[in-house]
């Protein structure tokens, strides 16, 4: 293919990658007015939820049926599944449709984003690649930043055309998907090897029950409690599900949906564990942020989203040019060294966060953020696809790009946990200085605004914080200091644990064995029967 045909089929393939990241979290800041408008605030989480377990598990299922029926047709079937999801959801009447149908735009977005990796692959050599790859990795970190930025553009908006705001966040999917799927039917045309293979249903259905409990004990086990009888139930059964899963793949051999052999190369396995555990560091610590500049700098969760720009500047930035160089010298482990490096640095700057920090010092520590993962995602990829034979690109980029998910779903719970637990523990300090405060300046018991604090039960000052804290916007800044002050010291501790994570992603990623990359594109080297 040409340069300018690859560049119209990226712009198919980023449109749908732009609709996959984008939705991940354009729902969060427009989610209260949602839920006031249905009338369902306590399911407001399975929206999210749905879409995070269908997107995930549909991952690896969609990199085995491109092999087997052409990636083509797979990312035409998903952006349709993904624009349906999202025409219903944007005229759903209850949450409970909601939530239904971001499931199946869930499953729809499952395939977008491996699928386009993969048909990279399929169309782009591995040295080539990382110059384009730069690409899809910066529309990725840009459309995860500005998600709340539309959520809570369009939430804030009563009706567009005689239709809600809010459900302007589904249907503005329509036009994007729908030029994804004319680039991509129009200018992509390549040919498909696939040798005759069985469907792998033992491994779709094993997969399935073992991520979707693990899925929902990450999401939901901090409300349940972690040692509670349904989180214990259901991770049982999510081990139990590993293990039938790798019992069937094994069986399943070549036929497997994910073929236990490109396990056997050194370079795929280091560097899937490599992405586990950034996805856990980096997706773990990096939920701290926007609630840190919301709770201590007083943002709006829109204005959240435009104070994290800085950091997608260093991720777009650093996925361009750690691309080009990787291009040019063919080198491309020393980013995974550099990213990880500077990941855990950022993270090591943040845990020494103060509630009287200013804003830009807040923004160095993301712009090191930004910097460090840029050349990690775009390096994993590289590094991943180039380790396995063609024919399992597709299965070794699903793989990889599940495991990530998985790793950072993960991360998320436990450093929430981390977060929230570190408020609890606070609790006391908090009261204190809230005492001392008033002690000071005995006139802000006059102030009526600060009733919203003084008249609540200080037993319960951290569920008031975690709940909503725009109260703190209200009250006088001598009783808001100490709340702020106690979060910016859990936040802190979340970025410490975060930091010593990334210092083993940091220390595997020594042990990656650098291989050439390739010169011919997937859709050369099966054409030559590589």
């Amino acid at each position: 293919m040409t340069h300018r045909q690859i560049l119209l089929v990226l712009v198919g393939l980023m449109s749908g990658m732009f609709l996959s990241a984008l939705d991940q979290s354009v729902v969060g800041t427009a989610m209260r007015t949602i839920a006031d408008d249905l009338q369902g605030l306590q399911l407001q989480a399975w929206v999210t939820t749905a879409y995070l377990i269908t997107s995930t598990v549909s991952t690896p299922i969609y990199g085995k049926l491109g092999d087997i029926f052409g990636r083509r047709k797979m990312f035409m079937i998903a952006i349709t599944i993904f624009i349906v999801g999202s025409l219903t959801a944007g005229f759903a009447t209850n949450m409970v449709e909601l939530a239904f149908y971001r499931a199946l735009q869930g499953v729809g977005a499952g395939g977008l984003f491996a699928l386009a990796l993969t048909i990279l692959a399929d169309i782009v050599p591995p040295r080539e690649r990382a110059r384009y790859q730069g690409l899809f990795l910066a529309v990725f970190g840009t459309s995860s930043v500005i998600g709340p930025i539309v959520g809570g553009g369009f939430a804030g908006v009563d009706q567009i055309l005689w239709v809600d705001g809010w459900r302007w966040i589904f249907l503005m999917n329509l036009p994007i998907g729908l030029v994804a799927m004319f680039m991509v039917y129009t200018f992509l045309h390549v040919p498909h090897f696939a040798k005759p293979s069985r469907i792998d249903w033992g491994g779709a259905v094993t997969i399935i029950v073992a991520v979707v409990p693990i899925l929902l004990v990450a999401e939901q086990g901090r409300e349940w409690g972690w040692g509670s009888a349904p989180t214990i139930g259901l991770a049982s059964i999510g081990v139990l599900g590993i293990a039938a899963f790798i019992f069937v793949e094994n069986k399943m051999k070549d036929e497997a949906l994910l073929p236990l052999k490109i396990f056997k190369s050194s370079t795929f396995t280091t560097t899937t564990l490599l992405g586990v555990v950034v996805g856990l560091g980096m997706f773990g610590g990096l939920i701290s942020l926007p609630l840190i500049l919301q709770i201590v700098y007083g943002a709006t969760p829109t204005e959240a989203g435009f104070l994290m720009i800085p950091m997608v500047l260093g991720l777009a930035s650093a996925s361009l040019i750690s691309g080009r160089i990787t291009s040019k010298t063919g080198k491309y482990k020393i980013f995974m060294i550099l990213g990880s490096a500077l990941a855990a640095a950022s993270y090591i700057y943040l845990s020494t966060i103060q509630a009287d920090w200013a804003i830009w010092q807040v923004s160095v520590g993301m712009v090191l953020l930004g910097l460090g993962v840029g050349q990690l995602l775009q390096t994993l990829t590289i590094a991943s696809q180039n380790a396995v034979e063609a024919k399992d690109i597709g299965v070794a980029t699903s793989a990889s790009t599940f495991f990530r998910q998985m790793g950072g779903t993960l991360g998320v719970a436990i450093f929430l946990s981390i977060l929230f637990s570190g408020i609890a523990d606070r609790a006391s300090q908090i009261v204190e200085g809230i005492q001392q405060a008033i002690a000071k300046t005995p006139s802000i018991l006059e102030d009526p605004r600060n009733q919203l604090l003084l008249g609540q039960d200080f037993e319960s000052i951290d569920s008031m914080v975690t709940t909503d804290s725009s109260f703190l916007e209200v009250i006088s800044p001598e009783l808001a200091y100490p709340i702020k002050e106690a979060f910016a010291q859990a936040a802190s501790q979340v970025f410490l644990v975060a930091s010593v994570v990334l210092v083993v992603g940091f220390i595997l990623s020594f042990f990656v064995k650098e291989l050439e990359l390739r010169t011919k594109s997937g859709m050369q080297e099966m054409a030559e029967g590589v």
